[in-house]
């Protein structure tokens, strides 16, 4: 972000401690559908051992040359997290949210460009520059559903539940 973030575009950069990967976004939730929601990620990854992603190369939505939302991507693992997200649906799509009819696209969010036009040619240099970066690999050994609350700082995440891949339900942050 650092190195993406040196340019004059209008972009609201994410927080280290808020970078994570979305499988899903489920929008507006009803707190009573939470539990039955955790339920569902537990059944959807039961089956699916944990793997190991590559996080690698940078890009954007919904091109490079036009970034809207820059994020980074994955190198290997990238096929065990797309089955992960496709597992997800049908236990999602019981409760009522959309199925995605995209292929999936594994990323990370890194920033959200503002509506300005000012030093758009530079971050999408600086995008076309870090396309193969690679930032290591790291364990998929959970998916974790998160409530985000807006504030004029940016969101703040809370977790709501826990499914560990290969199995059991564990609901709410105390892992209970």
């Amino acid at each position: 972000i650092g190195q993406l973030a040196d340019t004059e575009a209008n972009v609201k950069w994410v927080a280290q401690q808020n970078l994570h990967w979305t499988l899903k976004f489920l929008g507006e939730v009803d707190s009573n559908l939470v539990p039955r929601i955790c339920q569902g990620m537990a059944e959807g990854v039961a089956g699916i051992a944990p793997f190991e992603v590559q996080t690698a190369g940078v890009g954007a939505f919904p091109s490079a040359s036009r970034p809207r939302t820059v994020w980074l991507g994955t190198g290997g693992g990238t096929e065990p997290f797309i089955g992960l997200h496709d597992a997800l649906e049908g236990p999602l799509s019981k409760l009522g949210f959309r199925k995605e009819h995209r292929r999936f696209q594994p990323h990370m969010t890194l920033g959200r460009v503002r509506r300005s036009p000012r030093g758009i040619d530079q971050l999408a240099q600086k995008i076309a520059k870090f396309s193969s970066f690679d930032a290591g690999s790291q364990q998929v050994e959970e998916i974790i559903l998160f409530s985000s609350l807006l504030d004029r700082q940016g969101p703040a995440y809370e977790v709501l539940g826990r499914a560990p891949l290969g199995g059991r339900v564990a609901n709410g942050a105390s892992g209970d």
